[in-house]
């Protein structure tokens, strides 16, 4: 399974986070697999630690999550979003791609097919927020994300996974 991590610079809106990249799992799960079984992703999240928070879409505005990480696997469908803000990277997730996006990355839907179905899981306590860009408590958001943990383990690959070795 191939990774990508991706860093995003606060642009002064979006804060995104000061540390840790974004990390993109291309073909975390085989789309043949999820042709049988839509909720693979949340066999995968749960088994690594990582309860499922919602089955659902991406919202169409720019936010991010100051108090808590996020997995989000591709269920079926594909989504193009724009990542890290304005300033940040368009990407398309297809139907078994995985994000793992630490606290403060911006995330917004520009488009999908009808059929898009999004699995959210975050790791274990999360108190989740949703934050939209125009905060006006900057310095208390980026205090925020900043504070959150480390999880124990990567929401695809557990306790051998990428978030392991490139959130130092």
């Amino acid at each position: 399974m191939p990774t990508e991590a991706l860093s995003f610079a606060d642009d002064g809106d979006v804060p995104n986070h000061p540390r840790w990249p974004m990390i993109v799992y291309g073909q975390a799960i085989a789309r043949e697999t999820l042709q049988k079984s839509e909720y693979a992703f949340d066999e995968l999240f749960e088994r690594n630690g990582w309860p499922v928070a919602w089955h659902n879409g991406i919202y169409p505005f720019t936010h991010y999550h100051s108090k808590t990480h996020e997995a989000l696997g591709i269920a079926r469908g594909e989504a193009t979003v724009q990542f890290g803000g304005k300033s940040g990277k368009i990407l398309t997730a297809r139907a078994g791609d995985a994000l793992l996006l630490p606290a403060g990355t911006g995330h917004k839907l520009i488009s999908s097919g009808p059929d898009l179905l999004v699995i959210g899981a975050h790791p274990p306590g999360s108190n989740r927020d949703l934050m939209r860009s125009g905060e006006v408590d900057k310095a208390g958001v980026r205090a925020r994300i900043v504070g959150v943990a480390k999880p124990n383990t990567d929401p695809i690959s557990g306790s051998a996974g990428a978030m392991l070795t490139l959130w130092i």
